[in-house]
């Protein structure tokens, strides 16, 4: 807002106001010099306030604002009207706090209020605490003696039952002509309550029938557990595990016999040991069609006679594998670990019994039984042929191929079926570390046949393509790369960084090749060196881009085309201003500061500033700038990207118009000197030689 009319207007109220007396006139002001007259003293003190004073300044503005007319009465009334306002603005202040004062008193009465009923409510439930704490002791008294009389009961129990089996039962858990059956099991379970029980009779004084009991059942029991462990291999020997009706008493029986140890770790080895049999009959079966009799096998094609190329031939065998495996997992569950916590305490229990698993306790802490651990581990043993001759298979394929790009989707199936197996039988399983192992082989064959490809082009890289474009084996290696890429991104072997394990197959299957166009590129004068090694970089960061993994090295590629579209874009510049002639004017302008008079006098002295030379720049710009662009364009006309080399080229110009602009400005000063008359002799301004604008240029440039 502007109030410096106002303030004139003040001033001339006080002057000229409508008070003649006020205002001296103009042939007494000579009497009045010397005169003390206090409206006087005031306005000359209002008068003499300046403008520039925030505060004076501030007030003029408020009272704008405020929109009051200057009249003598509003002169007069108006620090009374401003300060009845405050008074009335007090005012209702108070009254305010007066109705926040009477809230917080009924506040602190309601708090009063909830303190007392707290008070009364906490003495209460203190009343009621003390009445049930005596009876709170007594039923805990109560209780402890009700688990006394329990305690004394299952003794008396124990004590009236059988200690003595009968013959029937003796011949169940003894004789192998009596079958496994439930009878069997209840009669074994009773032996075993009988055993136990018989410890309580150790504890009297008189030990002599404890002691009989003892070894009289232990013998029974000792039977009874041979009995089943022989029983048990038979039924293996005859085992259908495709058959999901299994017997239900194999289940119990091995849940029994894990109550000893070694009986139940022999029999689980006699029984990996033959499942490892069946299994590799079974895929040397599928493999070739003929089974271990050597008789020709019907039932499905074989797989060498299927399997037309190296890569279905690994993954029907690694199919195979991973079907026999979940099949053989399914199978076995149903054996062990719907029993799991049965045969965990059973194990427990037997080794707390065996005399050599407690020696070897005290050396060694056994970790608890982990059925699903266990049934891996079995599951690994039974495949653990079958993985033999499969890695014999694949070793065979691995070393016979001489394709890259079949290497790569070798091992990449193999992590494929790394993850599958994972599932299947956990990372820690030898059938793993087996695929593991081959992955690992089949990159190595991957990696020696990128490198002995790389040395057969060591003569390749020594020959730059006439129209500086990315050579036919950068483009190989990048149409090879985008199928491995392809086939590493639809795997579902994907690790937690992607992209730093792909980092080793980029090192092996690009960088080669990209070091090889560097290489061919330093041979190369500019701008041709830049402009091949854009375009190289340009196909790189194209076939790169579908895929997430490849951020970084795209980020590396991205920063080595920015330096290289940076380097052509300072040749294109170069190139402007020696075609344009102002090369040596712009050099001898650079950092010249145009409002230092000094320094532009002193340009007169230059030779690019002297008449004939600045004559000879015009004649030369004109001549330039009619095709400057086009001839600009033509000079990268094989940048492979029309978009980046168009950018380039209007970047260079627009920082040619900068730096003319920037010569303009000291033309202009030069000018501004000859206008103040400050150059002595017979010297023509810079303008009347050069009158050239920065539009004009701008204008041809665009």
């Amino acid at each position: 807002m502007d109030t410096q009319p106002k303030l004139s207007v003040i001033s001339g109220n006080f002057r000229a106001g409508g008070d003649d007396s006020l205002s001296p006139a103009p042939s007494s002001a000579s009497s009045l010099r010397g005169a003390t007259n206090p409206l006087t003293s005031k306005v000359t003190s209002v008068l003499s306030t300046s403008f520039a004073d925030s505060e004076f300044r501030d007030a003029l503005a408020l009272l704008d604002t405020r929109g009051i007319k200057n009249t003598p009465e509003t002169r007069r009334e108006l620090r009374l009207d401003l300060q009845m306002e405050i008074i009335d603005s007090n005012a209702v202040i108070v009254d305010d706090f007066g109705r926040v004062a009477e809230q917080l008193r009924r506040i602190g009465t309601t708090l009063k209020r909830l303190n007392k009923n707290y008070s009364d409510i906490k003495q209460e439930v203190q009343g009621a605490h003390s009445q049930t704490a005596q009876l709170m002791d007594e039923s805990k008294v109560l209780i402890e003696k009700r688990q006394n009389i329990e305690t004394k009961r299952e003794l008396l129990n124990k004590i009236r039952d059988h200690f003595i089996l009968t013959q029937d039962e003796i011949d169940l858990l003894s004789l192998s002509s009596e079958p496994v059956n439930d009878l069997f099991f209840a009669a074994l379970a009773k032996a075993k309550v009988i055993q136990k029980d018989s410890e309580a009779l150790l504890g009297f004084e008189n030990q002599k029938l404890g002691l009989e009991l003892m070894e009289q059942v232990s013998k029974h029991v000792n039977m009874a557990f041979q009995k089943l462990y022989k029983w048990l291999q038979r039924e293996f020997k005859a085992l259908n595990l495709e058959n999901p009706q299994l017997h239900p008493a194999i289940r119990k029986a091995i849940r029994v016999l894990a109550e000893r140890p070694t009986l139940f770790q022999n029999c689980l080895d006699f029984f990996a040991d033959a499942r490892e049999r069946i299994l590799s009959d079974s895929f040397y079966t599928a493999l070739t069609g003929i089974n271990a009799a050597g008789h020709q096998e019907s039932v499905s094609k074989p797989i060498e006679l299927v399997a037309h190329d190296s890569l279905r031939y690994v993954g029907d065998m690694l199919a195979w594998t991973h079907s026999a495996t979940v099949g053989e997992k399914e199978a076995l569950e149903v054996l062990f670990v719907s029993e799991g916590d049965e045969i965990a305490k059973g194990l427990e229990s037997g080794r707390k019994n065996e005399i050599w698993s407690l020696v070897h306790d005290e050396t060694s802490n056994e970790e608890p039984f982990d059925a699903r651990k266990a049934l891996n581990e079995l599951v690994d043993r039974d495949i653990a042929g079958a993985s033999r001759l499969l890695r014999q298979r694949i070793q065979q394929v691995i070393q016979n191929n001489e394709d890259t790009i079949l290497a790569y989707k070798l091992a990449n199936l193999l992590g494929f079926y790394k993850a599958m197996f994972s599932k299947v039988l956990g990372p820690n399983s030898a059938l793993i570390q087996l695929i593991v192992n081959l992955e690992q082989e089949a990159l190595r064959q991957f990696m020696t046949l990128v490198r002995d490809h790389i040395a057969t082009l060591q003569t390749e890289f020594q020959k730059t393509p006439d129209d500086l474009g990315p050579p036919v084996f950068l483009q190989e290696a990048l149409d090879q790369l985008g199928v491995i890429m392809k086939t590493y991104d639809s795997s579902i072997d994907a690790a937690s960084d992607k992209e730093k394990e792909f980092e080793a197959i980029l090192t092996e299957a690009l960088n080669p090749f990209v070091s090889g166009c560097r290489e061919m590129a330093e041979s190369l004068p500019s701008p041709g060196k830049f402009i091949f090694r854009l375009n190289c970089n340009l196909t790189v960061l194209a076939a790169l881009g579908p895929f997430s993994f490849t951020e970084k090295k795209r980020s590396e590629t991205q920063r080595d085309v920015d330096g290289d579209a940076a380097t052509l874009l300072e040749s294109q510049l170069s190139l402007l201003k020696k075609n344009s002639g102002l090369q040596e004017i712009f050099l001898a302008v650079r950092g010249l500061d145009a409002t230092d008079k000094e320094a532009v006098k002193s340009l007169h002295r230059l030779k690019p500033f002297e008449p004939t030379s600045l004559k000879l720049a015009r004649q030369t710009l004109d001549d330039f700038l009619p095709s400057a662009l086009i001839d600009a364009m033509e000079h990268i006309k094989l940048i492979r990207d029309s978009k980046i080399s168009r950018q380039i080229t209007e970047d260079a110009a627009e920082k040619f118009c900068q730096e003319f602009e920037h010569l303009e400005d000291v033309l202009l000063a030069d000018e501004a000197l000859f206008a103040a008359e400050a150059y002595d002799g017979d010297i023509d301004p810079f303008k009347d030689l050069f009158p050239r604008t920065t539009g004009e240029i701008r204008v041809l440039l665009s």
